[in-house]
């Protein structure tokens, strides 16, 4: 017999109302988890494996498309490498800047709460209404950015259109948002024990050593959360990517992202299959990535021992 069958049969009658009004109350989400995650994420592995664009039958072509994707589609080479210079850029900085955000923001000093309030509302605004705006600023021709530069006596930079500044503007339009991983960041400095930072500082130690050897080892499974998060986010960029260079990934496919890709060839082709297996690929490649980032986690994240065991 099913144990889960065997543990219903030990029930008594209050405890199985109970358990029925239990699963009657979380009914609602896994209805809603199945129709929005599992059903697509199964519908995305089956189509691609096959030739469909919606105004026809889905075609079995088994592992074409993924040999396409490998072997005939320079865009999709682009892509990856666009994605991977990205990541490689804006989760390091986005995790320092963070990081230095929280630092500043945790102190107990007057209009502390108005400060980080304000620093954490840009993460609340529209991605493409903040991209607009960075747009604006950052315009080569009458942009403020490239009026700052050269009121400093330095040249202007083209930007978002100039293929070897799109990624790294990039990057900066990116850290917009990192109110979210500031929030983070300090709620875990809250929870740095200041005894052992009093500690260290009557043994001699200076404030880089206490943040070294002190702050970092306890904040290290808060920075390996916004890690995982960062890569992940950084991989799945899309609207930021779109809004700057459209389909194309204007200029010159430097903005060209894996998620763009996804879009150009599932609604300008109407390639579903073909953007089911590029979809498909992109969540093997940050699986890997993040059980990588998990089994080199063991080395350097402090998990702190309970006392009592």
């Amino acid at each position: 017999m099913i144990p889960v069958m065997r543990d219903w049969q030990r029930m008594s009658a209050i405890q199985r109302r109970q358990a029925r009004a239990g699963l009657l109350f979380v009914l609602p989400w896994l209805i809603g988890m199945t129709l929005f995650m599992l059903y697509p994420i199964v519908a995305s592995l089956y189509f691609s494996f096959t030739d469909y664009t919606v105004l026809e039958r889905p075609r079995w072509v088994g592992f074409e498309n993924y040999e396409t994707l490998l072997t005939n589609d320079p865009s999709f080479r682009i892509a990856v490498a666009n994605s991977l210079i990205y990541a490689l850029m804006a989760v390091p900085t986005g995790l320092i800047v963070s990081l230095g955000l929280a630092l500043l923001l945790n102190f107990n000093e007057r209009y502390i709460g108005v400060y980080r309030t304000l620093f954490y509302l840009p993460s609340l605004a529209p991605p493409v209404a903040g991209t607009v705006i960075f747009l604006v600023l950052f315009n080569p021709q009458g942009g403020l950015m490239n009026a700052i530069l050269e009121g400093v006596g330095l040249q202007r930079v083209g930007w978002f259109e100039d293929p070897d500044w799109s990624k790294p503007s990039l990057v900066l339009l990116s850290l917009w948002g990192v109110g979210a991983g500031t929030l983070i960041f300090l709620a875990g400095l809250k929870e740095v024990p200041q005894s052992l930072l009093e500690s260290a500082s009557i043994d001699g130690a200076n404030v880089f050593q206490r943040f070294w050897h002190i702050t970092i080892p306890m904040l290290s499974p808060v920075i390996l959360f916004n890690l995982v998060m960062g890569v992940i986010s950084s991989f799945q960029v899309f609207t930021q990517a779109f809004v700057i260079g459209g389909t194309t990934g204007r200029p010159l496919e430097s903005t060209l992202m894996v998620m763009v890709l996804i879009y150009r060839n599932a609604f300008r082709y109407f390639k579903m299959g073909y953007a089911s297996a590029i979809a498909v690929a992109l969540a093997a490649v940050i699986l890997v990535v993040t059980v990588v980032i998990f089994r080199v986690a063991r080395s350097w994240v402090f998990s702190e021992v309970d006392p009592a065991t």
